[in-house]
């Protein structure tokens, strides 16, 4: 039996992967080979989707990126035994752009089936939940902050803090959340990992309801992942049936269970306390902060809030110790990052590597520069309220020290690439459109403030009183970041800034009256 890799990941979907396996059962069939079609998770390298790859006695070759229309002549090249062919890539872990990565989180996807607890099993999956049994709560939680780790999905505040929080507060229910509601421009680990190796978060958030004595967790996935939602239904499913889940985990008389809740579509609901709303059944709206989620949150019960690469990162923490993933990254930025290319970059997808690297080699060395082969000139780091980074900053380490002295945030890790002709002045006007259309409208200076934002950029760029409206600009993002009730409002200003700091001229390229 030959056994044949064919991505189920979503960018692969979209790029035919679906008809791509029917074409290979469909000629395997013809042919008489013994053939099992895995649908695996994609590697990342959405270049070359959809990405073949074929189990031979020498290792598996990959073969990319593939059509329905190529799979008889992959067949009449031998593809089943690794034959040559002119979509031959070789051994897929000795492509570059793979090979030079350092995948902790990412280790498994794209190679394991993943919806197999057996094969999860078998790749090193759950031993970091062996191990967490085996210890008492408090040492769990040390070791979660010893690593390092800080939260993946913006604010990168210390993931062992908001356990050790809940971890301390008495109550007769906590809960386990993961925010998958992944919902800047250019990023999609979230959806990766939940599509290619989803027993890894499911095992990740039963740890963290382990340590801090929580026996019930949600996944609020956001509404436009429907593989991602499906995957991970079958991999808690299969979790439940092998004793991963449930009333007596594993036999360790400890109990924990998840279910998956479908997002609201908005925005704003992956900010953590309108998640809570809208988990709760409610519209998303913000909450005012005191009360904290960890002492107060669904259902006014203590709860863990993590993105889905925090929760990610922690199986590989308890089966390799807080030492090895602190050893990675620098300064206070720990471990590995998931960074995802997308934009106008020449090979987008995701690179998982270690603090440290800046913006120029990510770009350069796995991007191989912009698609357009025009110059940089622009890249947004951190979703649509991240700063836009000039191509005089490209030199800026992958560090959320780093990136917060430019005036930036790295966010969620999503890297956007713009070249030579973007308009600057249009995508700070976006900045302000995209807050009047998200937020969730209870407090003022996000409701108001994000409207009127661009209807001073419209005069702005019209040449209306230029100096005058860009000195009310200036006051007005003072005024959002100092006054909004949440990230959403508050960050809104961040890339406008950036746009005024490295970009002012674009503010001036209209014919319009320019006084």
């Amino acid at each position: 039996m030959i056994t044949v890799y064919v991505p189920c990941d979503a960018s692969a979907v979209s790029l035919g992967a679906d008809d791509v396996a029917r074409a290979i059962r469909a000629e395997a069939d013809r042919s008489k080979a013994e053939v099992r079609i895995i649908r695996n998770g994609s590697r990342g390298m959405f270049w070359l989707e959809p990405m073949v790859e074929v189990a031979t006695p020498q290792g598996r070759i990959a073969y990319g990126p593939v059509a329905e229309d190529d799979v008889a002549g992959l067949f009449a090249a031998g593809f089943l035994q690794g034959g040559q062919h002119a979509l031959r890539l070789g051994n897929p872990e000795e492509i570059p752009y793979l090979k030079n990565q350092e995948r902790l989180t990412f280790a498994r996807c794209g190679i394991t089936d993943p919806l197999s607890v057996a094969d999860y099993v078998a790749h090193g999956g759950y031993q970091g939940l062996a191990n967490a049994l085996k210890m008492q709560p408090a040492e769990i939680v040390t070791a979660v902050t010893d690593s390092g780790l800080r939260g993946r999905g913006g604010a990168g505040f210390p993931t062992g803090i908001k356990w050790k929080t809940v971890l301390a507060t008495a109550a007769d229910q906590k809960y386990i959340v993961c925010n998958a509601d992944e919902g800047d421009s250019g990023t999609f680990a979230d959806r990766m990992l939940m599509e290619g190796d989803p027993l890894l978060l499911i095992e990740g958030m039963t740890i963290a309801g382990i340590a801090v004595g929580a026996t019930k967790g949600f996944v609020y996935i956001r509404s436009e992942y429907p593989i991602a939602y499906a995957q991970m239904q079958v991999a808690i499913d299969a979790a439940k049936v092998k004793g991963y889940l449930g009333k007596n985990v594993c036999g360790s008389g400890k109990a924990f269970d998840l279910e998956l809740r479908l997002g609201a579509g908005a925005y704003i609901c992956g900010e953590e306390t309108s998640l809570l709303d809208s988990l709760e059944g409610k519209r998303g709206m913000v909450r005012p902060k005191p009360p904290l989620p960890a002492i107060s949150g669904l259902f006014g019960k203590p709860t863990v809030i993590n993105n889905v690469l925090s929760f990610a990162a922690v199986p590989t923490i308890l089966d390799k110790g807080a030492a090895f993933y602190r050893d990675y990254g620098m300064g206070r930025s720990r471990g590995t990052m998931p960074l995802q290319l997308a934009g106008n970059i020449k090979f987008g997808g995701l690179v998982e590597k270690a603090f440290g690297l800046t913006l120029r080699q990510v770009i350069d060395e796995f991007g191989g520069g912009t698609a357009s082969g025009r110059p940089i000139r622009a890249v947004q780091v951190g979703g649509p309220l991240g700063a836009y980074f000039p191509a005089s900053l490209l030199d800026t380490p992958i560090d959320y020290e780093a990136m917060a002295a430019k005036k930036g945030m790295l966010g969620h890790g999503g890297i956007v690439v713009f070249d030579d002709s973007v308009d600057m002045a249009q995508q700070a006007r976006f900045a302000f459109e995209f807050c009047a259309t998200e937020s969730c409208g209870k407090c003022t200076p996000c409701r108001i403030g994000s409207t009127r934002g661009v209807e001073v950029i419209d005069r702005i760029v019209a040449g209306q009183e230029r100096d005058a409206n860009l000195a009310v600009l200036g006051d007005l993002c003072e005024v959002m970041t100092d006054g909004s009730l949440c990230a959403m409002g508050g960050l809104t200003p961040l890339p406008v800034r950036s746009v005024l700091t490295h970009f002012a001229d674009d503010f001036y390229r209209s014919n319009g009256d320019a006084s």
